[in-house]
């Protein structure tokens, strides 16, 4: 009979995001942005996903947004299963760091390349659509949802998106520590569902999906009803909420709680 193991446990997990950080830290700069590139243009994949299932939806707001975060899980599980990089889930890195096995011009450049190569994947996914003319589809209103989202996302509060931002990833950085407790591509896969689901649900803000709905929507802003110093206000607070929300409330805390005293 076959082996079938149980999921690794929470310790074991710390232990193997601490040696994961300690590799992904020390990678070269060309495969590190390489894979980057595809990890944001994974995520807007899932983003676009999201936005062929919400719109036109008549079921109603919370299993509309149940449908559209399933579909959005499109996105990590790419990244997790096939392999990419994502600034956000790599914010589990800090564990290394905290650690003193990743030196901290090691950690930031890791993380401005991530963050450079995602960007550059989501919005060039977002011109791929553009170009396609996807917001086409269904009558038009594909392009009106996004609009729409990207109205939302520009007129919330700097504490707002903030606040969004870290609640989003705390729930990513999560999906990432579970699926790193799975030994199969199923237990991986059904990991990250429910907290990337989850993520979408409560209207949390993730930066790499939004590098792809806010260029998106500015495209098709025909009106000129986005502001650019509002779009990238918004790119900048949700960007330091993702950060904070995965150093601080998952990287943080499981290494306080597992990682902070060096083995026997």
């Amino acid at each position: 009979m076959p082996d079938t193991p149980d999921a690794y446990a929470p310790r074991e997990i710390a232990h193997k995001v601490e040696q994961l950080g300690v590799a992904k830290a020390q990678a070269d700069a060309l495969s590190l942005l390489v894979l980057a590139v595809l990890g944001g243009a994974f995520i807007a994949l899932g983003a676009l996903f999201y936005l062929v299932i919400s719109t036109g939806s008549t079921l109603g707001f919370g299993p509309t947004r149940l449908l559209g975060g399933l579909g959005f899980s499109l996105g990590l599980i790419l990244v997790v299963v096939a392999g990419a990089e994502l600034f956000t889930g790599n914010n589990l890195l800090a564990m290394a760091w905290a650690s003193k096995r990743v030196a901290t011009p090691l950690l930031l450049r890791h993380w401005l390349l991530a963050y450079a190569g995602n960007v550059l994947g989501a919005a060039g996914c977002a011109a791929l659509a553009w170009w396609a003319g996807l917001d086409a589809l269904a009558n038009g209103q594909l392009g009106e949802t996004v609009l729409r989202i990207a109205q939302s996302k520009a007129a919330l509060s700097p504490n707002e998106a903030l606040a969004r931002g870290v609640l989003c990833n705390a729930l990513v950085c999560l999906a990432v520590w579970l699926a790193l407790a799975g030994r199969s591509v199923a237990d991986k896969v059904l990991a990250i569902v429910f907290p990337v689901t989850a993520f979408v649900a409560i209207g949390a803000e993730h930066c790499i999906a939004n590098w792809f709905f806010l260029p998106c929507a500015w495209a098709l802003d025909a009106q000129g009803t986005l502001a650019l110093p509002a779009l990238a206000a918004n790119l900048a607070w949700v960007t330091l909420g993702n950060l904070l929300g995965g150093t601080l409330l998952v990287a943080g805390v499981y290494w306080l709680a597992y990682l902070r005293k060096p083995a026997a």
